[in-house]
């Protein structure tokens, strides 16, 4: 199905059950409330910036759960966010920056799947701002986020970029734990994307599934029963053109597989039943496209 149009892939992308099993909106508990209950919050903040063709590191800032590390080798710099808490639970707040200067290349990644676990009522936010200046390649690639039954998260991306730069970001999630037996039925998540060139919004997309998870799932309109999801987001100058070469790469796909191009972006949606069919087909995807290994957490 890989000449499907991402946009219209899935059209019925918010949707809420509302009151169902006691999720039927925000926690009421006071500040104070909630202060008792955060179990963790972290902020990291890094930029880079390229010198005589080389990038390298001009801010790093780490706080609370949170460290950038960053390995030697391969092209450009390579940080990978450690979250030194193990996990998102209810109540933990946490908050990434990331900056490549003009002509600077950075790829941000994480170690392993981050999971998110189940929630007694408060939700769990994370805040991701990026930027990318002219010249610069910025590529967000974080692995799998898993969520757990009855885990409420909350993501928010901001991502602003020159005209001449290139982002390349791809994001996958699980709901629920399928090779332990563990499925997610009940739940809150919110995704809310907002991408930016040169001040002007340029992609808006959210992404929020409420109360009965499991039986949304199934629904023809949501996912068809499928419990893997990802986006693959690409915007630079040649995005457009690149429709058709994305397009013959998900040819071989087992998952669910789409794509679309417009107004200087290139989208791919896929939807598989388990994260290792996901895996398996993004991993050849992004290694073809990017024309360049993963980064290396990913084969650990």
């Amino acid at each position: 199905m890989a000449t499907m149009s991402a946009a219209s892939w899935r059209s019925e992308r918010e949707v809420d059950a509302a009151g169902a099993a006691g999720l039927s909106g925000p926690s009421v508990a006071s500040s104070r409330e909630r202060a008792l209950r955060q179990r963790s919050e972290g902020r990291v903040r890094i930029a880079v910036a390229a010198f005589g063709g080389v990038t390298r590191l001009t801010d790093l800032a780490e706080g609370g759960a949170l460290r950038a590390r960053l390995p030697r080798g391969g092209p450009g710099l390579e940080a990978v966010i450690v979250n030194t808490a193990g996990g998102v639970a209810c109540g933990d707040v946490f908050a990434i920056e990331a900056k490549a200067g003009p002509g600077a290349h950075l790829t941000v990644a994480t170690p392993a799947a981050e999971k998110v676990y189940r929630s007694d009522g408060p939700f769990a936010d994370i805040q991701v701002r990026l930027a990318a200046e002219a010249g610069a390649r910025l590529d967000w690639l974080p692995q799998e986020t898993i969520l757990f039954d009855r885990a409420r998260l909350r993501r928010r991306y901001e991502i602003d970029l020159s005209a001449t730069a290139s982002f390349l970001s791809f994001e996958a999630l699980m709901l629920g734990r399928l090779a332990h037996g563990d499925a997610m039925g009940e739940g809150h998540l919110e995704d809310h994307w907002r991408v930016r060139r040169d001040g002007a919004l340029v992609f808006a997309d959210a992404l929020r599934l409420a109360g009965p998870v499991g039986t949304l799932l199934a629904r023809p309109a949501v996912a068809g029963g499928n419990r893997a999801l990802a986006t693959l987001l690409y915007v630079a100058p040649d995005a457009e053109n690149r429709l058709e070469e994305a397009r013959a790469l998900l040819e071989g796909a087992r998952c669910e597989a789409g794509a679309s191009a417009w107004n200087g972006l290139l989208c791919v949606r896929l939807l598989a039943p388990d994260i290792e069919t996901l895996r398996r087909d993004a991993t050849s995807f992004l290694m073809a496209f990017r024309n360049a290994p993963l980064p290396r957490v990913w084969a650990t």
